[in-house]
């Protein structure tokens, strides 16, 4: 398939996406919105299992610190400065994750995930077992954020339409900036050490700096689509940081196909959708509440019958 055939069904989406709030209902306006979010946060883990071959189990770690930095940093008497929260936001995850690559970018395997997955675990226990951002219980975020200049509102993000459009451009704005980033000389060098780190060394490279560059630079991906869920919802809990959340970043560009950021896309799609369906009592009934089990056995077939994922769906057929 030739590339702009391949990006028509993408274009198409955007499109669908853009024109969405002028006829969507209001509860698929905010699946719509969710969805959205969750499609930045798969980007962001993209970039690193499917361009630098990095697997990460604790990417929530990073998304759920840009939503509870957006929360505890929201005064409850009226909104904050956006130009405060989301630089706030984007640096705490980064900060983390400079420290989380410092030690674990020096393992390799599965000793990588487990060290992610160490750290992950940490960061939650932290917001769960003590009091910073309400315990288990979470924090309530009463106000989004201002987007003022000189005392002037530019985006008034209370209105649902101006907060989707909002949610809208940063989707569009990330996954074009990580499309110039696979074509840049950063993009190729992160390639070549998922093909051969060992060659690229070899060729003159000092992989760990990349290594960790693209590590941070996924992570504040993560923090800016937690930041927004948590304007979103108006609501944090540490639920968002847990492996759980980590596990199904995983499963959405595993499903749509690794090494693609439209697969990204189109796996945090079909994994929102499909946990909607399971999730419907007026379709399954008292069975909905077993929700986990059907989609767990949907995604195994999926990933069986289609190991390239759904981004490799055409290529299949055609075969």
């Amino acid at each position: 398939m030739s590339g702009w055939r391949s990006s028509l069904p993408l274009v198409a989406l955007f499109a669908i996406a853009a024109a969405f709030p002028f006829f969507g209902e209001k509860y698929y306006v905010d699946l719509a919105l969710k969805i959205m979010i969750l499609c930045m946060f798969a980007l962001s883990l993209e970039l690193l299992v499917g361009q630098t071959g990095l697997v990460s189990f604790g990417h929530a770690a990073f998304f759920g610190i840009g939503a509870y930095v957006a929360a505890l940093l929201s005064p409850q008497s009226g909104p904050a400065s956006f130009w405060l929260l989301f630089p706030a936001a984007l640096g705490a995850a980064g900060l983390y994750a400079l420290a989380v690559g410092a030690l674990s970018l020096r393992t390799r395997g599965i000793y990588f995930i487990m060290v992610t997955l160490a750290f992950a675990q940490m960061a939650y226990y932290v917001f769960h077992d003590t009091k910073v951002g309400g315990g288990s219980d979470g924090i309530y975020l009463y106000f989004r954020p201002a987007v003022a200049v000189g005392g002037v509102t530019m985006v008034d993000l209370d209105q649902p339409r101006t907060f989707y459009f909002f949610v809208f451009a940063a989707l569009a704005f990330t996954f074009l900036l990580l499309a110039a980033v696979q074509a840049s000389r950063f993009g190729r060098a992160l390639a070549g050490i998922r093909v051969n780190e060992q060659r690229m060394r070899a060729a003159g490279f000092a992989t760990y700096p990349y290594k960790l560059a693209a590590f941070v630079f996924a992570a504040m991906l993560a923090g800016m689509a937690g930041f927004l869920y948590a304007l979103k919802d108006g609501y944090v809990n540490p639920e968002i940081m847990s492996w759980h959340q980590s596990g199904a970043v995983l499963l959405m560009i595993i499903l749509g196909g690794i090494g693609s950021l439209r697969g990204a896309v189109f796996g945090a799609i079909a994994f929102v959708l499909l946990q909607e369906l399971f999730q419907s009592q007026a379709i399954f009934g008292s069975l909905a509440k077993h929700w986990q089990l059907p989609l767990g056995l949907t995604i195994i077939a999926f990933v069986a019958l289609m190991p390239q994922g759904l981004i490799g769906l055409p290529e299949q057929w055609r075969a």
